[in-house]
């Protein structure tokens, strides 16, 4: 028997599952068919009311209404303003500028996650940011090793200039075996297979082919006898290298002969290029092999004081 005190269709009700979903389902179903349920969204909606607005005109409580506006978002006004809403808009203007995610945090003090999410839509093209990276790099190598390279730069001009001291004044002997060990290392020597019977020497270091013009000059040789040719590649101002090279070195442009060019390789990776190009400048002494001679005599007394070789050259073969 059922107990007492109740009626029969509330323990019925109690008893049944489906008659207590099927009796929430209908409480659920007058909800949102609730006239008022219109009202407050529109309210919402329309009219742009705050939640306390509508509370006030309709009388329902305040979790009544947020039953009622659930998925209804609110206005723009109502919502309060965030801290950072100007820092986000600076750094969407950053990223517009090409700034990395990093730049934007370390420029606005937030941290790399809040940067990120700000601009995260905004990607970088991929060969700026490399190149953003190769000069953030240079930028952080630069500072690392400042203070190393200013030591070494006073390190390196303190040693110059000592270097500078023990030169002072070339006399002639010292011109004639400074020419001699410059000549014997850049010019052109006898070989078994072939007779040297004039000097010719060749080089792109200007500062190199002055101090063998002054070696000649103390061998009685004067700018007017040896003849110049320019040795440089096609790709090269030509008649802008010669003019260079007689400015440069006083020389005689009447003795300067045809330019030798080299033909260009594009396969090749070259540094030698651009307006400090000039090519190199060969210097032919005629009726010379007496003065060849006496090189070699100086070379191999050179040579017999530092019991490196016998007193002979021929033969020799570098």
């Amino acid at each position: 028997m059922p107990p007492t005190g109740l009626p029969l269709h509330g323990r019925f009700l109690r008893r049944d599952p489906f008659r207590r979903r099927l009796s929430y389902t209908r409480t659920n179903v007058r909800s949102v068919t609730d006239p008022l349920a219109a009202e407050a969204r529109r309210l919402r909606v329309v009219e742009q009311l705050s939640v306390r607005a509508i509370q006030a005109r309709t009388g329902l409580g305040r979790n009544r209404v947020y039953a009622l506006l659930r998925g209804v978002p609110p206005p723009e006004w109502t919502r309060r303003p965030n801290a950072k809403d100007d820092l986000r808009a600076e750094a969407l203007a950053l990223r517009a500028e090409g700034l990395s995610v990093n730049a934007i945090a370390e420029q606005l003090g937030v941290a790399k996650s809040t940067a990120y999410q700000w601009v995260r839509h905004l990607p970088l093209d991929p060969d700026d940011a490399a190149e953003r990276r190769r000069a953030r790099s240079k930028v952080m190598t630069d500072a690392r090793w400042a203070a190393h390279r200013e030591a070494q730069n006073a390190a390196m001009a303190a040693e110059r200039a000592r270097g500078a001291e023990v030169v002072g004044s070339l006399g002639e002997r010292d011109t004639l075996l400074l020419g001699a060990a410059i000549y014997w290392c850049e010019g052109g020597k006898s070989k078994p297979w072939r007779q040297q019977d004039r000097l010719q020497f060749i080089n792109s270091d200007p500062g190199l082919l002055a101090l063998f013009l002054r070696f000649l000059g103390a061998c009685g040789v004067g700018p007017d006898a040896p003849s110049y040719r320019v040795s440089i590649h096609e790709s090269a101002d030509a008649e802008a290298a010669v003019r260079w090279w007689a400015a440069t070195l006083r020389l005689p442009p009447e003795r300067f002969g045809r330019t030798a060019l080299k033909r260009h390789n594009p396969t090749t990776v070259r540094r030698n290029t651009g307006a400090d190009y000039h090519g190199c400048l060969v210097i032919t002494v005629p009726r010379s092999r007496a003065l060849y001679w006496r090189i070699e005599g100086m070379i191999a007394e050179l040579f017999r004081i530092g019991d490196v070789r016998g007193p002979g050259l021929a033969g020799h073969n570098p």
